[in-house]
């Protein structure tokens, strides 16, 4: 029993640790395609959710890229300052902020097409393999989210 342990306690044995380092890796393939337009990674990801479908609140943009209100929020007013959304409380619930692209941020669009093909240009990965590689993700992500529910 207490090899297993042992062996449940090593680095190499953690799930957690790949993933982790994984996406550290990836993310910080788009920063250099995102740092001449002025984007952070997690900027970016908001950006695609409004280039999906403007006019949302905050709230359904926390639940889209899996991100506290604490962090989204601070993240919004620099999307703000820098002219690319607005934010406007809802008319019939004060709570409710309600964000949409300004012109340049809609502009930014175009600017920012060619960051999907260029990242995935820098992972070396066979298409399928990339495919399952999504499927287990969004497997994981949905058992999560399934158990805190």
């Amino acid at each position: 029993m207490e090899f297993e342990v042992e062996e449940a306690m090593k680095l190499d044995n953690q799930l957690c640790f790949p993933l982790y380092a994984a996406a550290r890796r990836v993310t910080g393939l788009y920063t250099p395609y995102l740092k001449p337009l002025g984007l952070t990674y997690t900027q970016y990801i908001v950006l695609l959710v409004l280039w999906e479908k403007d006019g949302i609140t905050v709230g359904e943009i926390c639940e889209r890229v899996m991100l506290d209100n604490g962090t989204v929020s601070p993240l919004l007013k620099k999307l703000q300052q820098d002219g690319y959304i607005e934010r406007k409380r809802s008319g019939e619930d004060e709570r409710i902020v309600l964000i949409t692209l300004t012109g340049e941020g809609r502009a930014l669009k175009e600017r920012a097409k060619e960051v999907p093909a260029k990242v995935a240009g820098c992972i070396d990965l066979p298409p399928e393999k990339a495919q399952t590689l999504y499927t287990l993700l969004y497997e994981l992500l949905d058992n999560r989210k399934n158990k805190e529910q």
